[in-house]
């Protein structure tokens, strides 16, 4: 892949065959940088899984960075007031599976009670595709619709190994200390851990690297311990 310039010149800063320890791939990750906004930091997980092995989940990171989140509520009447008094921006049925089938999709998460799936599920091709699609694995299918719009609104987030193994996710700004940066990669890292599956052989985290949007990645140390 060619790379531009600016890219080229930070890259010079870090030995691409060193591995660092998480604060100085933090420190690194930051004198790469180049952009002039206020880049992301994502981290990468390559997982040791087999082709039947997957690891999904969601977490909650200890310090957030993003703005407050857009949740549409899928359910019954009777479950309305809940979800509009818990925080929900939208909440609906048929109106509103009739709007997303229109084309609209202008929200973050979807939440669906168990009775709406059958129809929900009919949205599959839409949601799917944007990763919107509710799931009982995220805790986006429940009838407990307060406690889930309150894990949401904290910031919970999903986490999901693609099809080579790896997690991406992001973890922060570059204008976040280094300490908070360092706990929610530790925490991100910790939840993954605790996906591990049963059957899982050898080293369960093989490598991990950390880079802002558009600087060059660090390979993080970070040790397999169960």
């Amino acid at each position: 892949m060619s790379r531009g310039k600016k890219y080229q010149e930070s890259a010079k800063k870090y030995d691409p065959s060193a591995s660092c320890e998480l604060q100085e791939a933090l420190g690194l990750v930051k004198t790469m940088a180049y952009a002039k906004f206020d880049e992301t930091v994502d981290i990468s997980v390559k997982l040791n899984l087999k082709k039947n092995q997957s690891v999904r989940d969601t977490t909650v990171l200890p310090h957030q960075f993003r703005g407050e989140k857009k949740v549409l509520v899928f359910c019954k009447p009777e479950k309305e007031k809940e979800a509009q008094d818990a925080g929900a921006a939208f909440v609906g049925a048929d109106d509103l599976i009739g709007k997303i089938r229109g084309g609209w999709t202008d929200f973050d998460v979807a939440v669906a009670t168990p009775d709406m799936m059958k129809d929900v599920g009919k949205l599959g091709m839409i949601l799917g595709r944007k990763g919107l699609m509710p799931n009982p694995k995220t805790g986006t299918v429940t009838f407990d619709l307060k406690g889930a719009l309150a894990e949401l609104k904290k910031g919970r987030t999903e986490f999901r190994a693609d099809k080579t193994g790896v997690v991406h996710l992001a973890v922060g700004k570059l204008s976040m200390e280094n300490d908070k940066l360092a706990e929610n990669i530790k925490t991100v890292v910790a939840e993954i851990k605790r996906k591990r599956p049963a059957d899982a052989k050898g080293d369960f985290i093989q490598t991990v690297s950390i880079a802002s949007t558009m600087g060059p990645g660090v390979w993080v140390t970070i040790k397999d311990e169960e």
